[in-house]
Formats: structure tokens, sequence, C-alpha cells
């Protein structure tokens, strides 16, 4: 009888400890959608950059920053295209930038507000590291980074990182994202988001191990 008891003490923690761990796990789950989520409040910068990717929503969104006042200036981040590989082949290639410049006119920004950065980046460290330089360069002191909802947090904890405070940088996501935070589980490309996501912020925690294949 006497042996029996440690033995139950022993179940018992294991089980409390079980009971725990799944209790975070599924907090963990419910919850890290909305938390991927951040935005800052807008206030005025010298410029406006737009990450690659999701188009057209990101140019829309910094369409309507640029018209409410906040920056002079919109600069679009190019992603790694197959441009030389078609040029190979006599295929003519409409990238990205492109088409996200043709939005910004749409949306009535002017030509000559609107910078394509000359280097393509294959990943949203890479967009961090030229964007500040570009800064830098110019002697600019803040910035709106705007990219998806579940995209913010990274690009957040990206730039604290390996910018700081100066340039000063605030993130927005486009309003336009149909990301669901709240319920990622039901959508294949929320549910992609959200693994990105959360492996992409592991990567920065741990000083960026992994990096994009070399061609």
């Amino acid at each position: 009888m006497t042996e029996a008891i440690p033995r139950l003490r022993r179940w018992l923690i294991a089980a409390g400890i079980l009971v725990l761990l799944a209790g975070l796990a599924a907090t963990f789950f419910f919850t890290v959608g909305r938390w991927l989520m951040v935005q800052d409040p807008l206030e005025h910068a010298d410029v406006i950059v737009i990450l690659s990717g999701r188009l057209p929503e990101r140019a829309v969104e910094a369409a309507r920053i640029f018209q409410a006042g906040y920056a002079d200036q919109i600069w679009i981040s190019p992603p790694v295209s197959p441009v030389n590989d078609l040029k190979a082949m006599n295929i003519g290639y409409l990238g990205e930038d492109f088409y996200n410049e043709k939005v910004l006119i749409v949306k009535g920004v002017p030509a000559d507000s609107i910078r394509i950065l000359e280097r393509p980046d294959a990943n949203t460290e890479a967009e961090v590291r030229q964007i500040a330089q570009n800064l830098h360069d110019l002697n600019f002191h803040s910035v709106i980074i705007v990219t998806s909802k579940a995209h913010t947090r990274r690009v957040r904890t990206i730039w604290r990182k390996l910018v700081g405070s100066d340039p000063h940088m605030t993130v927005r996501y486009a309003e336009d994202d149909a990301f669901d935070g709240a319920h990622w589980w039901r959508h294949t490309q929320d549910g992609l988001d959200v693994v990105r996501e959360t492996l992409g912020l592991l990567n920065a925690w741990t000083g960026f191990p992994l990096r994009p294949a070399q061609n």
C-alpha cells in the first residue's frame, strides 16, 4: 500500500503536466492567427514601402495611405522572378512590380512618386536589409511598410532585430486581405500562412540559420 502512494503521485504529476501541455497547445492553436496580426498607428513617414507578394491588395492599401497624406513616396520591393530564364527563351515577362506600379497609378498615385527598388529579394530578411540601406543612403528616418495580415509580426520582429529604432518603422496590413486569424484552420491558404509565419518567426528569433536556396 505504501509503495502504491508514490506511484500514484507520479502518475498524477505526469497527468497534470500532460493536461497543462495540452491546454497550452490548444491555446496556441486557437490564438496564433490573431497573435500574428499586429499594426502600428499611422504617422507621417518619409516613404511607404510595399513588400512583394499578394498582388494587388498591398498596393491598394499603400495607395490609400498615400492618398491620406502619410508619405510623399511609395517604393515597391520586387520579388525574385523567372524573368532571365524566360528572356533566354525569348518570352516576355511582366513581373509583380510592374503590376503593383499600375495599381498605384490607377489608384491615383503619381508616377513620379513611385520607385521600384533595384534588387529583387528572395525573402523578408533580404527585403528589410535593402529597404534599410536605401533609407540610410537618403538620410530618411521613417518608413511605413505595407504587407499582409499574417506577415506583420514577422516584419516587425525582423526590423527590430536587424535595424532597430532608426529608421523608425510602422507596419500596416492590407485591409482587403482575406486572412481570418480567428479561424485560420478553416482555409488552406490561411493555414499555410500560419505555418510559414510561425516558422519564419522561429528562424528570426534564432538568428536566421535558414537561408534561401542559392541558384
